[in-house]
């Protein structure tokens, strides 16, 4: 593969981009809230954003080569003689919202009588506000701020999580623009994507300060006291390894054919230490700014990446675990298994420990906290590390 040069004009690379989508983004209308009260009911923790925290590719335990059948025990969509996504995302495999069985909120078990996820994969902070505020429906469903409405009437809300701004900030387009640099071009992605970013981000953090002003209306206008309950704001994981963690060499086809994740170095590293670092960096200001309870989540998947040496492919004789298998979606290139909009975005395994660490800060009635994981382990492992 010849040496990479700088990317060229945006326009041109974008009539080849379109064929590594990742996430698509449908137009739809939405329906009222019930009408507000106090909180009483069943207790409940609720999660609300955007793919990461909707539970998108939670269909998959690790990735494997192999095409039919189970795809070696990975596609939890897999009955025995069919797929059927809606075994893993419900109703919402028709819809694409993905919320799956194993999101973030639906594996912290035990923190309430109720764990409630109205995120929905694609969306941005404008499918978070309320209706009557600017808000905008999405894939048929209401504003979420409008459903945590009658969410808030007929359950006893202790917390909210939420993930929001990514797609704002155009995440599917930075992944899908670096990977055809990669595979098409042969060029770096993170010089222009570095200014694509710088001028988004004063504007995606408005509206991610926005959705939680948002969140806090329509938990007083149901009748909540500031002090009865918590909002947590969390960051983002980075999906793909730095360069020196990489199984994969830079050059050849291995790392689009095999590995799933075809990324430059410098791009990779960039990534990895200046994008997710800088969006991380900008929640915990929001999150200061209003009040709200951070979790910092930069490497919750380090070493369980597509791609990372720590972790392993599944195969006819590597079984996937927890403990060994890559705990993110990989790039399906050919399309062979499941829709685009999986990729890059934490499985079955990597939603089982962010789970876990919603369980932890639940416990925690105050303070910043990072989450990471514990090489070797499965959700078990992960454990919380206070952050100023």
């Amino acid at each position: 593969m010849p040496t990479p040069r700088r990317s060229p004009h945006r326009a041109v690379r974008a009539v080849l981009a379109a064929s590594l989508a990742v996430t698509g983004l449908v137009a739809a209308g939405g329906t009222s809230p019930a009408a507000a009260s106090s909180g009483s009911g069943p207790t409940a923790v609720v999660s609300m954003g955007d793919s990461y925290i909707s539970g998108e590719a939670g269909r998959w335990q690790g990735n494997s080569l192999t095409t039919s059948g189970s795809r070696n025990g990975t596609d939890r969509a897999w009955t025995g003689s069919a797929y059927d996504p809606s075994r893993v995302y419900g109703t919402t495999a028709a819809n694409g919202c993905h919320r799956s069985d194993a999101a973030e909120v639906k594996s912290a078990t035990g923190i309430a009588s109720a764990l409630l996820n109205i995120a929905c994969s694609g969306a941005t902070t404008e499918n978070v506000f309320r209706a009557s505020n600017g808000g905008k429906a999405y894939k048929g469903e209401a504003p979420q701020a409008d459903q945590l409405a009658a969410i808030a009437a007929s359950h006893d809300v202790k917390t909210i999580v939420l993930s929001i701004g990514g797609n704002d900030l155009g995440f599917a387009d930075i992944i899908r623009s670096c990977a055809t640099d990669y595979i098409v071009w042969y060029s770096y992605c993170h010089d222009d994507q570095q200014e694509e970013v710088d001028a988004k981000i004063d504007a995606a953090m408005a509206g991610v300060g926005k959705s939680v002003d948002e969140i806090r209306a329509v938990m007083s206008g149901a009748g909540y006291a500031a002090s009865s309950y918590r909002i947590v704001l969390q960051s983002y994981p980075s999906p793909i390894p730095r360069a020196a963690d990489n199984r994969y060499g830079e050059s050849g086809w291995t790392r689009t054919n095999t590995g799933g994740c075809p990324f430059w170095n410098l791009d990779s590293d960039w990534a990895r230490d200046s994008l997710v670092p800088q969006v991380a960096n900008r929640l915990k200001g929001v999150a200061a700014a209003k009040g709200v309870q951070f979790m910092d989540l930069r490497d919750m998947l380090q070493g369980r990446e597509v791609c990372a040496k720590a972790s392993k492919q599944v195969s006819a004789t590597v079984p996937a675990s927890a403990t060994t298998s890559e705990w993110v979606r990989w790039i399906d290139q050919n399309q062979t298994q499941g829709p685009i909009q999986e990729n890059v975005h934490p499985n079955h395994y990597g939603q089982s420990a962010l789970g876990r660490c919603l369980a932890l800060i639940h416990a925690q009635p105050s303070g910043n906290f990072s989450c990471r994981n514990t090489a070797g382990t499965g959700a078990s492992g992960m454990y919380l590390t206070a952050v100023s």
